[in-house]
């Protein structure tokens, strides 16, 4: 092949990879109430329409955007192409009191992001093959108080959620200020919250800011009872991987509650408004924890929960699984009947095999 030739080849290689780039992430639009609402979404390369696949939604902080949350700090893509879902980035509307980015106006208004996201879901539905029963949530700051929200006003459609440096709306605020009711889950509901200690924003003070905003333990006593876990965590400290960073991060989980649903609390000492392993604390990478805990669940609660053996693998192991892949080294949840490989923070590896 001479120089030419081998020009021409490498430049239709890059195209191929940009076009199927561009093919993976689309930027979107969908008239909704009145306005032209945007969000971004990633399909992965590996999805083909013949297997229902997650949603996991991530919703950027307040005066933020979509595109800024995805780039620079929890950046789904990779995960999306080895885990299989899609990934969903909503752009809030502008707050007309301020002209900020906002799920949530600082002045009560008929706007209800909400409806929004019901939307979405309906018309990603209708055009890829999803798996309804893993629709996730996930937010950083007034992000991870809307990820509550879902949690809380569309629970019919929200397997699971985590909130990263976000707090979550006292009852009484919520029904006198926004009108929008109490908090009312219908499905026992996993949630995973990543607080930090020394994050004194209002609405997102690890001690909360009453009677707006809930405190850490607060949520976690909120979950805790509602999906009846144990009453009090096991506690462990993770590993200070990162020492020069100036925090470390404590793992609290409620255990046993119906439908072997749990509620992790991984909270950031001397953490502030931060995503972890993006900015601030570098020992936890909060995409992945995010990512790890959310997918265990759907709406019926972990999946495999008929099994006792299922619920100690992913909760009660000394050390914190990783990755659970299988023998070509895929991705996957705990099978019966086949070989199942644990792989664990300390590096090491076992191969399982469950009877059903």
């Amino acid at each position: 092949m001479d120089m030419k030739n081998i020009i021409n080849y490498i430049l239709l290689v890059v195209f191929i990879n940009l076009n199927v780039s561009a093919q993976n992430q689309q930027n979107r639009n969908l008239f909704f109430d009145g306005e032209n609402r945007e969000y971004i979404i990633y399909v992965p390369a590996m999805y083909d329409g013949t297997t229902a696949v997650p949603l996991m939604f991530s919703f950027h902080g307040g005066g933020g955007t979509s595109t800024g949350f995805m780039n620079f700090e929890n950046d789904m893509r990779p995960l999306s192409d080895t885990a299989g879902f899609i990934a969903v980035y909503p752009q809030a509307a502008v707050d007309p009191t301020d002209g900020s980015n906002s799920w949530l106006h600082k002045a009560p208004t008929s706007h209800n992001d909400v409806n929004f996201i019901e939307a979405i879901i309906d018309s990603l539905s209708n055009e890829f093959l999803i798996d309804n029963d893993r629709v996730y949530a996930c937010g950083y700051s007034e992000g991870g108080i809307f990820s509550y929200e879902l949690a809380c006003r569309l629970n019919n459609r929200i397997a699971a959620a985590s909130s990263v440096s976000g707090s979550m709306l006292v009852d009484s605020f919520r029904d006198s200020y926004y009108n929008l009711g109490f908090c009312s889950p219908v499905h026992t509901t996993a949630i995973l919250l990543i607080p930090g200690t020394a994050d004194f924003s209002p609405h997102s003070t690890y001690n909360g800011f009453q009677p707006y905003y809930m405190s850490a333990e607060e949520i976690t006593t909120y979950w805790s009872n509602y999906n009846n876990t144990d009453p009090n965590p096991i506690i462990t400290q993770l590993p200070n991987i990162n020492t020069s960073d100036g925090s470390t991060v404590e793992k609290r989980v409620w255990e046993n509650g119906d439908n072997c649903v749990s509620v992790t609390e991984l909270k950031v000492i001397n953490g502030d408004h931060d995503w972890p392993g993006s900015t601030g604390n570098m020992d936890i990478i909060a995409t992945n924890e995010i990512w790890n805990f959310l997918s265990k669940y759907n709406r019926n609660g972990l999946i495999n929960c008929s099994s006792t053996i299922d619920h100690q693998v992913f909760t009660t192991n000394p050390k914190r699984l990783v990755k659970l892949v299988d023998i070509l080294g895929k991705e996957t949840f705990l099978k019966k009947n086949q070989i199942n490989i644990f792989i664990y923070d300390d590096g090491s590896v076992e191969k399982k095999y469950f009877l059903q």
